[in-house]
């Protein structure tokens, strides 16, 4: 077995076509099903059913569908570790991100990390909180940040930072006339939120904050950005949702955060790593997010 047959296979597995994924490839169909026919006589199994009309993958596939991908994120990490070395970095942290956590409180954070030990590189992958979870188990990421401590077992989540939960309110609308919003008169309004399946954790304190309520909140669009919810708050579209430090660093002109009245809810960030002993590098990393926490958190 060797990478281009894992590569022939993946093209065909997303493209489920073998014409579409012969020419993402750039190459003929005939070695591409050749690829395919030398790989499942080396695994002893069909991997796809093809037909004149479709071709879709056998239960052998979609399970070998879920292991490939490693294969090819572990050899660019490993590229990338090579890489880093020949750059004078002594050694490399692999961290994910997701739910879209504020900007502002990370490139703090990776600024005095660069101060602090500018000789580990830390390199950036944006997933989601399940690829993040599933990551951090496959040893395919050192830690990450994301808004959610459920995270299931061997999977541990320290607070990193909070942020309180504010209102991005489009310029001149009427609800403006109160200085804290009042959380009946939100909810006269209709909402944009994020999605909860581009930022789970994010969508899920805010979702637990609503449900207090025993009020259906009207939701106007979910979003799989905070970027795209000011967009939208700035066009008058809707009300929305997000962390303080969200709304300060947006570029829209027409957004205007306001506080809730009579509450102080947060949406709280974490850190997330694995339950196998850390290296020397990451307890130095764990070390530093703890102690910029009381001057960041809420």
């Amino acid at each position: 077995m060797e990478l281009r047959h894992l590569r022939c296979f993946l093209a065909v597995a997303e493209e489920l076509h073998f014409a579409r994924a012969a020419e993402r490839l750039h190459i003929e169909q005939s070695p591409l099903s050749r690829a395919i026919k030398e790989l499942e006589e080396e695994l002893d199994t069909k991997l796809f059913l093809r037909t004149t009309r479709s071709t879709r993958l056998t239960h052998a596939g979609r399970l070998f569908l879920e292991h490939v991908p490693r294969v090819f994120i572990a050899l660019q990490q490993a590229r990338d570790s090579v890489k880093a070395v020949a750059n004078g970095f002594r050694s490399q942290l692999r961290m994910a991100l997701s739910d879209g956590i504020s900007p502002s409180r990370f490139s703090s954070f990776l600024a005095l990390c660069r101060q602090e030990e500018p000789e580990v590189e830390i390199r950036l992958s944006e997933v989601s909180l399940a690829q993040q979870i599933k990551g951090l188990h496959e040893d395919l990421y050192d830690a990450g940040f994301a808004q959610s401590d459920e995270v299931g077992d061997g999977i541990v989540a320290t607070q990193a930072w909070s942020d309180p939960l504010m209102v991005a309110v489009p310029a001149r609308h009427p609800i403006l006339s109160h200085k804290r919003i009042p959380l009946e008169e939100l909810l006269r309004y209709p909402l944009v939120l994020c999605d909860p399946q581009a930022c789970e954790g994010h969508a899920r304190q805010v979702e637990r904050f609503l449900r207090q309520t025993g009020t259906e909140p009207l939701v106007a669009e979910q979003v799989t950005s905070c970027d795209l919810m000011m967009a939208l708050v700035a066009a008058g579209f809707a009300l929305g949702l997000t962390g303080e430090s969200n709304i300060a660093a947006c570029r829209e002109s027409g957004v205007i955060g306001r506080p809730l009245a009579g509450c102080c809810p947060v949406l709280t960030t974490y850190l997330l790593r694995s339950t196998r002993e850390p290296s020397v590098t990451l307890v130095r990393f764990i070390e530093r997010v703890q102690t910029i926490q009381p001057a960041e958190g809420v």
